[in-house]
Formats: structure tokens, C-alpha cells, sequence
């Protein structure tokens, strides 16, 4: 009978406290907090299922083995005898044409080459012409047949049924792509799409000993054959003497897609965790702005005989319900805002996204109960233990901290529930534990800063307003600490978000120089070099970057052979396992810089290795290396260590000998430049030499660039969430001790205080608080800002040092603002209503 009692005076107590707003702000901040993680969840539980659901169509097959040679034997025969069907196809760039009297134009498009069977998974769609709808079909193009994107219709001005050029070759376009199942999403594929029957390659003469050709075998079947076939094709892809092959599955074989969604996970984690976690300030301030006002009301339950245990139960049941009625709350907003996030991010799957399992919906309820039960109930359960004599006494059952057992098990639950959120271990230890040590930073300053000010406040000459803000913050050390703290909390988050914000616009849309290369062109064979570099200069082009290039393998460091199973680094074994693009050159690229060691043109024997490649792989100076070079060994000793700035668009080379000339080298050469604004020039350049691959990266960027924006949007979009916690977080943290300083004005108001000093004394206090909070928040923020850069997300932090200045200034205008807003009516209340209302 006990618990229902308690519950009948849970109930009753909610309904008076919800009539009179004591909940409002709880229930905002759990609202929040919940909204944010589920809008998140949701979109990344609906994403997620639905790569898994059509993973095999995206892969073309149930298992694909990549390559950049032709497919071993053993794979095929191992396929053969499991009796899995299988079809191999071949992808590359390269540039097409159109034949002179139909304007000549050419275009970097995706070369696909395939045989019949294809594909084996999903379905290949197309249409007769480039305005109507596409139809699935089980063929692929015939000999002499071309299948193209519409996109390389309109930039040639051709028609189904023109000619297409291809290197030497001359096809039909017979049919336009409309869906293409198997179709990546990295470089090679943002171009259209050009697909001829294997038959057709060898006429075209684009395969060329540096070309950089994928040879893909799809295998489907059995469920049980596919995956002996797989687990056979893992293990044997491992053999050291078995190079430059791959078991490709969904997060291997398309890196680029997953590692964008990744990216913009990790982000929209991000700033749903510093939502929750501006939320928890809130709720523990709220909370013990309830308990504060409800200590008398529970004094009297004690004097009319409940017990501990019923007043106890009777706010854990009205906490309970608060809780999950705001968790649920939030769900549903949260569900809502999720459809946003697929309308900004959803682009990157075609296919419709499955429904939403249970898990978000059970994790943002959770989330919702432990928030509030873990800051909201620990000083509210104190109200139960407040005595019946603090009815005469007010001096009697103040409220004591909290309980650290209780909020050690409440805060450890919270972070546990965080971390698993962030979906990413460094991210969410770095957000909490950065938020953790920022508060504990934040409390043993502001206490410093507090005793400090008073002797730095010489009362005797400074203004009277500000001796009167000085005692009323020395008078509450604790209100003071804390206020500066959840402040600070609150733009800590705040000044978070808007410097990485910032970074990863700058560090992305950055990449590019005004005066970078805009052109990359590869294949161009020794006897062409001549007339190639002619043509530049006749078409005004003064600056290029012109390097030989040829592709090895690291085989051996100090005369042991090593591979992929020696490196325990994921990275290193990648790039054990593939063969290099080298060069050579006796003078150092301009753009490099030599970090160790010397760089001694024309020193024979000697390589020059890009640093990162040499910490990653473990290399330092004097280390000799062994190159197989097209089955030509050879070994060169590491004689500097080089700095590349990758995103400067130059041509750039892990490896470099610095020689003029390595005869007996299978080498094509590439340029990289800025093209001319001359009506034609790309044209005229492919049909002069038409087995080269003239990359125009503008477009390739302004496509990634896109992608990027979309996820930016997404960030900004959230972000709104976490600004209305942060809004919270300062109104609470300003508001928590209105009663407080309504009776202490009450009191100078009666001694003879004007009103006008009083708002001078709140706003000076205001501003101090919010000046010292911006500061303090601007150097954490800024030291967390760089962790997270660099260990979640890998991209430079660029902080201005002016940060925590700027820092202060924000936290002085929103500390004033909410400030004005949270305790507009403390001077206005009349001064007998104020004084008797603390003497009852």
C-alpha cells in the first residue's frame, strides 16, 4: 500500500508542478537531448540496413575478388569446382570522343568492359534514348556497341546510334545507361559511364603497362558455396607471394561511399552527444532549482505524518513519468527530424531505406530515464529527508551535494550510454572525457577566480555597482562556482562546434588553390613526349608538373622480404599489398620539402620517401629498399625523407629517385597543369594523342565538393538542436538562483538601494560571469577542438589564438541575454511580497 500511496502523491504532486511550470525546463532538456541522439539513430539504423539489404547488388555479386591484374587462375578454377557461376569485367578512366564531324568533343568518362552474364546481382537497366524511361535487360553490349550515361551524349552532342571514339576504336551507342547496380562511388566512377563488350578492348589500345585498370570477378550461387568460397578466397589473399588482390565486401569495395557516410556520422554523433551532454547540465540545475523550492512543501508532509519512504517513492514515480513521457517526446521528434537527415545525406543509396528497427527507439527512451534519473534525482531525493522542523526553522535541511555514490553510478551509466551512441570509441571518450575534465577545469578555476576577487576589487576607489557585484558573488562562492561552470559547459559546447565547423569547411573547400592544376594527364608514352610538351606550349600552358611514371612493388627492406602479414597496421598492409606509382627526377619538386636527410641529385642508389608512407611503413634513413618493377628488381637505400602536401593538386609520388634517367624502366609520363581558357583545347589534345587520359578535375571536385555540402548542411541542421540545449543550459545556469537574489535585492531595496543600481549590480555580475565562462570555455574548446581533429576526424586544426577572447565576448552578450530573459521580474517583484514570502 505504500508505493501506491506514494504514487497517488507522485501523481497528484506532478499534476500541481506541471500547472505551474516547475517541469518545463526538465522537460525541454531531456526533449532535447533525446530528439538529437534518436534523429541520429534513426537515420543511421535505416542507412545501415539498407546497405546491408542490397549489398549484393551493390557488389554486382554474392562475392567479388578485386585486382589490378587479370584474375589469378586459382580463383576462377576454386569458383569452377564449388560450381558458382562467375563473370569478370574490367574498369578504368579514359576519354572519349566524338568523331570530327560531329564537333570532335571529348570527355573523361568510366570505362566499364564486360562479357556476357553480367551482372550477376541486381539488374542492369537502359533505354533507347536519353528522355525515356530505363527497363531492365539481361544483355550487354554486342561487339561494336557502346552503352553510355545520357551525360556523355550531352557533353559530345551525339545521339543513340552516332559514333563514339574510344583510343583507337570506333563504336555505335546503342543504348543509354539509366541503372547500373554494381556502379561505385569513387573518382574513376564520378564520370559517366561508357560500357562496351570485352571483345572491343584490345582495338582501343588504352591498356598500357602504368594504366590504372581494375579486373573485377564476380562470383553468386549457393549461400553455403559462396561463403567456403569466400572463406577460401580470405585466407588465400593473405599469401605473401599473391599481390594486389582483394575479397571485396560492402566496406572494402566501396570505400569511398562508406568513408563519406562515415564521416558524416561521426560529425552528426558529434553534436548530438554535446547536445546530451549540455542537457545533463540543464536537468542537474534544474533539479536542484525544484528541490531548492520544494524543501517547505515537503517539511510540511513530514509535520502531516508521511514518511521518508513515501515522499521518496511518491517524486521517484513524478520524476519517472516525466522521464519518459519527455523520452518519448523526443523519439517522436526525433523520428521527424530524421527524414530531413534522408533528404540531405539519403542520396548517397538509390535504393528506398527499410524501416527502422526497435533499437533507436528503446536506446533514446533509455537515454531519456538514465538523463533524468541520473542529474534530476539525486538532489530531489533529498527533499525526503528534509525534517518536520524546518517549518519553524529555515535554517534546518538545506540541501547537501549529492550523493557521490549515487552520481558516480548515474554519470558512469550516462557515459556508458554516450559512448555506445558515438558509434566511434575515440570520439566518444574524446567528447565525454573532454566534457568531464572540462567541468572538473572549470570548477577549480572559477573557485580561484571567485577568492581572487575581492582583493582585486579595491572598494575604496571602485565604482559602487561593481563593489556590490563583487560581494554578491564572494557572498555565494558555491552558486558562483557552479554558475560559471554550466556556463561555461554550455559554451564550451557552443564555441565546439562552430571552430570545427569551421575547419572542416576550410580544410575541405581549401584543397584547392586558386592556381592549382586543374588537368592530370596519364599515359603518354616516351616517343610522344616531344610533340606532347609542343602542343602544351603552343596552347600557352608555361607551367606543368612532367614526371616520368612507373609502378612497382615493395618486395624487401634490408634484404628481407616482406608483406602484408608483417604489419600489423591496417594502412601498411594496403600498401604492401598494391604496387606504387614512382618517379624520378634530379631535382627536388619545388613543393616538397626534405624533413630528414638530403636530397643529392643524380645520387645513385638512392630514394627519396614521403614521410608519412616512412612512419607508417616503419622506414627511417639508410633503410635499403627492393622494388619489383614489371619483374625487374630494383633496391635503393633511403637517403631522404620528404613532406608532400597532397592537397596542393601537384603531382605527387610516395617515392622518388633523384636521377634524370633509370634506363630499362617501362615508363609513361604525366603532366599536371592549369588548362587554358582556349574554346577546344581538350579536344584537340585527345585527337592528337588519343590513347592519353586527360583528367579534368574541376568537375570532379565540384562533385565532391557537393557530397560535402550535403553533409554540412546535415551538421548545421542538428546543430540548431544542440544551440536550443545550449539556450537551455545558460538559462538555467543563470536562472538557478533567482530566489536567491530576489530576497538579497528585496533587502537592499528596502535599506534604500535604487533600482537602477540594482540592474547595474545584476548586469555587472552577469557579464563577469559570462566573461570568465567565454574564456575558460574558449581554451578547452580549443584544446578538445584540436583532439578531435586529429584523432577522430584527421584533418588539420586551424584554431585562431584569439578564440578564447572571442570566447569571452560571446559568453558576456549570452550570459546578459538570458540574464535578462530568466530574471526580468526579480527587480519589479515588490519588496514586502519577496520578504514575506522568505519569512514564511
Amino acid at each position: 500500500m505504500t508505493r501506491f500511496h506514494a504514487a497517488a502523491l507522485g501523481w497528484r504532486t506532478l499534476r500541481r508542478d506541471l500547472r505551474a511550470g516547475e517541469l518545463r525546463l526538465l522537460l525541454v532538456a531531456v526533449t532535447l537531448a533525446v530528439a538529437a541522439l534518436t534523429a541520429v539513430g534513426f537515420f543511421a539504423d535505416r542507412l545501415k540496413s539498407g546497405l546491408a539489404r542490397d549489398a549484393r547488388a551493390l557488389l554486382g555479386g554474392d562475392a567479388v575478388i578485386v585486382s589490378d591484374a587479370p584474375t589469378p587462375e586459382a580463383f576462377i578454377a576454386q569458383a569452377r569446382a564449388l560450381g558458382l557461376r562467375s563473370v569478370d569485367s574490367l574498369l578504368f578512366p579514359s576519354m572519349a570522343r566524338a568523331p570530327d564531324p560531329q564537333g570532335g568533343a571529348s570527355r573523361l568518362v568510366a570505362l566499364k568492359a564486360v562479357r556476357e552474364g553480367y551482372p550477376l546481382r541486381g539488374k542492369l537497366e537502359t533505354a533507347q534514348r536519353a528522355d525515356a524511361p530505363g527497363a531492365p535487360t539481361s544483355d550487354v553490349p554486342h561487339p561494336g556497341e557502346a552503352w553510355v550515361d545520357a551525360a556523355v551524349l550531352e557533353a559530345l552532342g551525339l545521339h543513340v546510334g552516332d559514333p563514339l571514339l574510344l583510343g583507337d576504336a570506333q563504336l555505335r551507342i546503342t543504348r543509354v545507361i539509366t541503372t547500373e547496380p554494381d556502379r561505385g562511388t569513387g573518382f574513376v566512377n564520378f564520370a559517366p559511364r561508357v560500357m562496351i563488350h570485352q571483345g572491343d578492348l584490345p582495338a582501343t589500345h588504352l591498356v598500357q603497362p602504368a594504366s590504372r585498370v581494375g579486373w573485377r570477378f564476380a562470383v553468386a550461387g549457393d549461400e553455403r558455396a559462396v561463403a567456403r568460397f569466400s572463406t577460401w578466397a580470405a585466407a588465400e589473399v593473405k599469401r605473401p607471394e599473391l599481390h594486389g588482390v582483394r575479397l571485396e565486401s560492402f566496406e572494402s569495395g566501396r570505400p569511398e561511399m562508406k568513408q563519406t557516410l562515415d564521416r558524416a556520422e561521426k560529425f552528426l554523433n558529434l553534436v548530438a552527444l554535446l547536445s546530451a551532454l549540455l542537457s545533463a547540465v540543464a536537468v542537474a540545475l534544474a533539479a536542484r532549482g525544484f528541490a531548492s523550492r520544494h524543501l517547505d512543501d515537503c517539511a510540511m508532509l513530514r509535520v502531516l505524518g508521511q514518511s521518508q519512504r513515501t515522499i521518496a517513492w511518491s517524486y521517484t514515480f513524478e520524476f519517472g513519468a516525466v522521464g519518459m513521457a519527455a523520452s518519448l517526446l523526443g523519439v517522436v521528434l526525433g523520428y521527424a527530424v530524421h527524414f530531413v537527415f534522408i533528404a540531405l545525406l539519403g542520396g548517397f543509396v538509390d535504393t528506398a531505406l527499410p524501416a527502422p528497427g526497435p533499437w533507436p527507439v528503446l536506446f533514446g527512451v533509455g537515454v531519456g530515464l538514465t538523463l533524468l534519473f541520473a542529474f534530476g534525482l539525486p538532489p530531489v531525493l533529498q527533499l525526503a529527508q528534509v525534517p518536520p522542523l524546518r517549518v519553524i526553522r529555515r535554517d534546518v535541511g538545506n540541501l547537501r551535494p549529492a550523493s557521490l555514490l549515487v552520481l558516480g553510478i548515474g554519470v558512469a551509466g550516462f557515459a556508458a550510454l554516450l559512448l555506445a551512441a558515438s558509434s566511434d570509441l575515440k570520439l566518444g571518450a574524446i567528447a565525454v572525457g573532454g566534457f568531464a575534465g572540462a567541468v572538473l577545469v572549470f570548477a577549480g578555476l572559477s573557485w580561484v577566480a571567485v577568492k581572487l576577487l575581492r582583493r582585486v576589487v579595491n572598494e575604496a576607489t571602485a565604482p559602487r555597482w561593481l563593489v556590490l557585484a563583487t560581494r554578491q558573488i564572494s557572498a555565494r562562492p558555491v552558486y558562483a562556482v557552479v554558475q560559471t561552470s554550466a556556463l561555461a559547459v554550455g559554451l564550451l559546447a557552443l564555441v565546439l562546434l562552430v571552430l570545427l565547423r569551421t575547419d572542416l569547411i576550410a580544410s575541405w573547400r581549401q584543397s584547392t588553390p586558386p592556381d592549382a592544376p586543374n588537368r592530370f594527364v596519364i599515359n603518354v608514352l616516351p616517343d610522344q613526349s616531344q610533340a606532347f610538351l609542343q602542343q602544351l606550349h603552343r596552347a600557352g600552358v608555361q607551367r606543368l608538373d612532367w614526371y616520368p611514371m612507373f609502378r612497382g612493388r615493395l618486395v624487401a627492406v634490408n634484404g628481407r622480404t616482406i608483406g602484408p602479414e608483417d604489419f600489423p597496421d591496417e594502412r601498411a598492409r594496403r600498401l604492401v599489398d598494391r604496387e606504387f606509382n614512382l618517379s624520378y627526377a634530379a631535382q627536388k619538386p619545388a613543393y616538397n620539402e626534405v624533413v630528414a636527410g638530403r636530397w643529392q641529385p643524380q645520387e645513385q642508389g638512392a630514394v627519396s620517401v614521403e614521410a608519412g608512407l616512412a612512419e607508417t611503413l616503419g622506414l627511417r634513413l639508410g633503410d635499403t629498399l627492393r622494388f619489383d618493377i614489371a619483374g625487374t628488381t630494383s633496391e635503393a637505400k633511403i637517403t631522404s625523407l620528404r613532406k608532400v602536401d597532397w592537397s596542393s593538386m601537384h603531382a605527387n609520388f610516395f617515392v622518388m629517385y633523384p636521377v634524370s634517367a633509370l634506363p630499362d624502366m617501362p615508363v609513361t609520363f604525366m603532366a599536371a597543369y592549369r588548362a587554358p581558357g582556349q574554346h577546344g583545347f581538350d579536344n584537340a589534345l585527345v585527337r592528337a594523342f588519343p590513347n592519353i587520359t586527360n583528367v579534368d578535375m574541376t568537375a570532379t571536385l565540384n562533385q565532391v565538393q557537393g557530397v560535402l555540402d550535403k553533409v554540412i548542411r546535415a551538421v548545421e541542421f542538428l546543430f540548431g538542436f544542440t544551440l536550443a540545449a545550449g539556450v537551455v543550459v545558460l538559462f538555467a545556469a543563470v536562472t538557478a538562483t533567482r530566489e536567491e537574489r530576489a530576497r538579497e535585492f528585496a533587502i537592499m531595496r528596502a535599506v534604500g538601494a535604487r533600482g537602477s543600481l540594482l540592474r547595474q549590480v545584476q548586469r555587472a555580475e552577469l557579464v563577469g560571469v559570462g566573461l570568465l565562462a567565454g574564456f575558460l570555455a574558449g581554451i578547452v574548446a580549443s584544446v578538445v577542438g584540436w583532439a578531435l581533429a586529429k584523432y577522430a576526424f584527421d584533418f588539420t586544426w586551424t584554431a585562431s589564438p584569439l578564440v578564447p577572447l572571442a570566447g569571452a565576448a560571446a559568453g558576456a552578450v549570452l550570459a546578459l541575454a538570458a540574464g535578462w530573459w530568466g530574471l526580468r521580474g526579480v527587480l519589479s517583484r515588490p519588496v514586502v511580497d519577496t520578504l514575506r514570502k522568505a519569512a514564511e
